[in-house]
């Protein structure tokens, strides 16, 4: 081997440049791809945020989790759980050293973008019956258009009893779409502006067209699809207004590349950084510190509403942590440190103009830190401390972990923020992690393999750290 020169000694010392890891160590894309595997079945089995939390209760409760009961006293390497609204999970290790020293919190979302069936949303029309949608998050809408969907979700019938719906995703089920303009007739629409393509009232779902045969009958097929819906789920027209059903693509997670070394699907904003960050809780064993790994709601809108963490839910619960053990919570929440999980944009040369290339976050590289979010001039970012990135980066370093940090995109073009500024609020210091995604927000988003491990091996790290 060449021996280096005095200038490539010192290049290599001072200068900083990030690896893909995975390039040179068969070993990490063997456990990469070995982790992936339990990370594709999650997916393509939890599309909703329901699903999710019914999902994490099962493994939970495998791994000899109980009910949390704020009236018990809890002991090192005990393992307690709450499921909130049957759509945000909290779940806990006790570790040994005293609530007062802070816990270690990992926070993910679970919610992604869809659509969602408005509360009057069937109607018949030229011998087709439709559902009328509302979009839920950030969308590009026109993605959404001539590809399979599905129809998850829970009724609500007039008694007050519930049923449970999935339609669309095994093979003998049916599935729905949304139709768009051949291109012979599409001169007008050619014409509007991209984000304006397909219309916020034109996502309406194709779900029928047999009629029922009775001339005196106004709407035929709306009929005929009602009666259809009422037979396999006990239901009147009037159940819709008190429904929550979520359209989502109705495919599975798939393996990406010749190489395998891609997963490609729906929802993985944010559920790629919430199943490593569950399985790290899970399989943490007697910490120093309460790790705490919470998956929420509503981050896709705003972390509004009573089960996103806007809401006082997740403090709530550290407080009753801290009651059991005599603990004092604002002690408690100053001595704590948070991961506030959520994806990034992998850095896409097909679109290199939006990014800025030194300061992107590429797909291959390990998980991704941002010392801050928000949008141009860090509106509404949380900005962590040059102490809090120095303690958490070295100590992956140590662990061998890879990780790179970055920041979003262009300084200009836009932005976007993460549950960090709501859990700052408590007074809680919070660093972002996540990783990058290709075509966020879209039905079919891709990762990389080694990012996902990374960001596994990242939060039980942290969760095993004992200062």
């Amino acid at each position: 081997m060449k021996e280096l020169t005095e200038m490539q000694k010192k290049a290599k010392e001072l200068l900083y440049e990030p690896e893909y890891k995975s390039d040179k160590d068969a070993a990490v894309r063997q456990a990469a791809a070995d982790f992936a595997e339990g990370y594709k079945d999650f997916i393509t089995r939890c599309k909703t945020e329901r699903e999710v939390a019914v999902y994490a209760e099962k493994a939970l409760q495998d791994a000899g989790y109980q009910l949390f009961d704020d009236r018990k006293k809890y002991n090192p390497g005990d393992k307690v759980y709450w499921i909130h609204h049957k759509k945000v999970v909290l779940c806990a290790t006790i570790g040994t050293r005293s609530l007062e020293d802070g816990f270690r919190l990992m926070i993910a979302h679970i919610d992604s973008p869809r659509l969602d069936i408005r509360p009057n949303p069937l109607y018949e029309a030229a011998h087709f019956s439709y559902f009328k949608t509302h979009y839920y998050g950030g969308i590009r809408k026109y993605q959404w258009a001539t590809m399979p969907l599905a129809i998850h979700g829970v009724l609500t019938r007039a008694d007050g009893s519930s049923v449970t719906v999935q339609v669309g995703e095994d093979v003998g089920d049916p599935a729905f779409c949304i139709t768009d303009l051949l291109p012979h007739l599409s001169a007008e629409q050619n014409k509007r502006e991209l984000s304006d393509g397909i219309r916020g009232e034109e996502l309406n779902i194709l779900i029928g067209s047999d009629a029922v045969a009775d001339e005196d009958i106004k709407e035929k097929v709306k009929l005929s699809t009602m009666m259809l819906l009422n037979e396999k789920y006990g239901i009147t027209e009037k159940d819709f207004t008190r429904a929550e059903l979520e359209i989502v693509p109705a495919t599975p997670a798939r393996d990406i590349g010749f190489d395998r070394s891609m997963v490609g699907g729906y929802g993985q904003d944010d559920r790629v950084d919430a199943y490593p960050a569950l399985m790290a809780e899970i399989q943490v064993k007697n910490p120093a510190y309460t790790t705490v790994c919470v998956l929420a709601d509503k981050e896709e809108i705003g972390s509004y509403g009573i089960t996103g963490m806007g809401s006082a839910f997740t403090y709530d619960w550290l407080r009753q942590l801290c009651a059991c053990q005599g603990a004092d919570s604002i002690r408690a929440f100053r001595s704590s440190l948070c991961l506030s999980a959520d994806v990034t944009a992998a850095y896409d040369p097909t679109w290199a103009s939006a990014f800025e290339p030194q300061n992107g976050t590429y797909a291959g590289r390990g998980v991704a830190f941002f010392k801050y979010t928000g949008s141009r001039g860090k509106s509404a970012a949380n900005d962590a401390t040059a102490e809090q990135m120095g303690y958490l980066t070295r100590m992956l370093d140590e662990a061998g972990v890879a990780w790179q940090v970055g920041e979003l995109g262009r300084i200009d073009l836009g932005g976007g923020g993460t549950v960090a500024t709501e859990v700052a609020r408590y007074g809680i210091p919070v660093v972002d992690i996540g990783v990058p995604v290709l075509s966020m927000h879209s039905p079919f988003e891709v990762v990389s393999k080694t990012d996902l491990y990374m960001a596994y091996r990242a939060f039980s790290t942290f969760a095993a750290a004992e200062e």
